[in-house]
């Protein structure tokens, strides 16, 4: 049984990660530098739900089996019997726990992770400022919005950058003397999100 609540524990922290493998992977292409593997489990985003139930249920059950009273072992003489190891052991389970719990909500945190690009204020002529919004396919959470952006802001000519999982867009404001759409949509789609239109916005 000890064995057991142990595979558990281990199941259910697995199945969280799962859940949240769509929104991790954008950070760690971030810290990686391989900034095209940052859509690659996007497919996981419908299954999101599912996994975090299953997580949550397995390791309901395992603190269930680990809490429950055991039933009295007659084999145990002199009233000692041997003690579970560290990784069968409540202390184990509560740190799988807490580790699940941090990859289940690491969406609504994962912007943290994102350094804050700090532009320099230069006065441009309204003639030269333009405004396009892309759409973007790929995108699940917030952590595919910062990689996005993170990465726009990057290129010269940058004025804004705001995007949108929910609605699928990208919405950029930038000088056309300095930058094209062109090398913006180039920027978006080396992330691993793909750039399938566009819609010009004159400002």
């Amino acid at each position: 049984m000890k064995k057991k609540t142990s595979k558990l524990a281990e199941a259910g922290l697995l199945t969280a990660l799962a859940a949240s493998l769509c929104c991790i992977t954008p950070v760690l292409a971030l810290f990686s530098g391989v900034t095209g593997m940052a859509s690659t489990f996007s497919w996981l985003e419908p299954l999101r739900p599912y996994l975090m139930g299953l997580s949550i249920f397995v390791l309901g059950f395992a603190w269930y089996q680990k809490l429950k009273p055991e039933k009295e072992a007659g084999e145990c003489e002199c009233g000692s019997c041997e003690k579970p190891s560290f990784w069968q052991g409540k202390t184990f389970l509560a740190i799988v726990t807490v580790f699940a719990i941090a990859a289940m909500t690491f969406p609504a945190y994962s912007h943290i992770f994102y350094p804050q690009a700090s532009k320099e204020v230069v006065l441009i002529p309204a003639d030269r400022v333009q405004e396009t919004v892309f759409q973007v396919s790929g995108m699940t959470c917030a952590a595919c919005e910062e990689h996005i952006k993170h990465a726009v802001n990057r290129l010269p000519g940058i004025i804004s950058v705001s995007a949108s999982a929910e609605k699928g867009i990208a919405k950029v404001k930038f000088d056309q003397n300095q930058i094209d759409r062109t090398d913006i949509i180039e920027a978006i789609d080396q992330t691993g999100y793909r750039v399938t239109g566009k819609n010009q916005n004159n400002q």
